[in-house]
């Protein structure tokens, strides 16, 4: 009897199914958390070069005594291209001549400047501590914050290997999992974007449901993965000001990624022969998570190019959506049972 007969026969949704899908959701919810809290827990605040002028905590700093905080800044830290204060390098001595200057000093970049070697100072506005600012992993050592973020997907990674259970189940395709980690370079409110990105994910997955139901499984596929190209290469466009947008365009990003990702699941399922389909599916997890584990390391490009990272994440969208142009459609088709069977497709 062929595997389609008997599911036919049994049933193919039955108490044991709905047993294994909720200890499944349990499971997802008791790990996700923990890949997320890395958005708080290693979030960078606003931060500036210690100056001892104006942070020493005595008056004898300050040799005027009646210069403004704000007058101590604009003496003690340059400007950068946006006009605002420079966070990884200082004067290397106070520039009195700003003080009688209405505008902005057409060479500062020819100013004696140095980097922060007596530390930084940090906004704690929003996070009292996180391990940037406990570790000091700021300007050259930024790039450690994501090696810490690789070191945790690795870690589960490797997890998931000795106890049989995939994390890329949780995860979605490599572009989103870089916008899910580095949600501050899509917004200021990182909590409004921790709630949009949940919220729409479910609804992703509803959209994924009616596309498998309407569309042919390439065509949904495809679709998925050119909007969540399209919005992450429009993120690099968008400037930091407009803060709507950008929110907008990610959120779209995140949720095209789950219908991306559970039409390319369900299609995977349908062109593996039941004899292979555990193996097959276990050899493409691991792939998926190693590439997941990787997407933070992408990010130590930003500092070539704040932008590269997320082009290479949307390269990776393009080549993932041309390679479905070679997969049979397996719409509406009996699951194959064995080799044999995909070989006469």
């Amino acid at each position: 009897m062929a595997f389609q007969d008997l599911l036919d026969q049994v049933g193919g949704l039955g108490r044991f199914q709905i047993l294994q899908m909720g200890f499944l959701c349990v499971s997802s919810l008791i790990v996700s958390p923990h890949i997320l809290l890395e958005n708080f827990t290693a979030a960078i605040p606003g931060h500036r070069c210690w100056v001892h002028i104006l942070d020493k905590d005595t008056d004898s700093a300050n040799d005027t005594g009646t210069l403004s905080q704000d007058a101590l800044l604009r003496i003690s830290i340059p400007l950068d291209s946006n006009l605002r204060p420079e966070k990884c390098h200082r004067f290397s001595h106070p520039q009195r001549q700003f003080l009688h200057l209405n505008g902005t000093f057409a060479n500062m970049r020819e100013l004696d400047m140095e980097p922060c070697v007596d530390g930084w100072v940090y906004d704690q506005s929003t996070f009292s501590s996180t391990i940037v600012t406990e570790r000091d992993l700021m300007c050259d050592y930024q790039s450690l914050n994501s090696v810490a973020k690789f070191l945790l997907v690795a870690g589960m990674l490797v997890g998931s290997i000795m106890y049989n259970y995939l994390s890329d189940k949780l995860l979605t395709t490599i572009p989103v999992f870089g916008l899910f980690l580095h949600l501050q370079f899509v917004g200021e409110d990182i909590f409004l974007l921790q709630i949009l990105f949940d919220i729409v994910q479910l609804r992703g997955n509803y959209a994924a449901v009616l596309a498998l139901i309407h569309l042919d499984r390439r065509v949904s596929q495809m679709v998925f993965i050119f909007l969540l190209t399209v919005s992450i290469l429009l993120l690099i466009f968008i400037p930091q000001d407009m803060q709507t947008l950008r929110v907008v365009t990610a959120t779209l990003a995140v949720g095209v990624s789950g219908a991306a990702f559970s039409s390319c699941l369900s299609h995977a399922f349908e062109l593996t022969p039941t004899v292979l389909r555990v193996t097959a599916l276990g050899i493409i997890g691991f792939a998926s998570a190693t590439g997941t584990a990787l997407a933070p390391l992408v990010m130590i490009l930003s500092v070539y190019s704040p932008h590269l990272p997320w082009i290479i994440y949307g390269v990776c969208s393009i080549l993932g959506g041309l390679v479905i142009l070679l997969l049979p459609e397996t719409r509406n088709k009996p699951l194959p049972d064995s080799i044999q069977d995909v070989e006469n497709e």
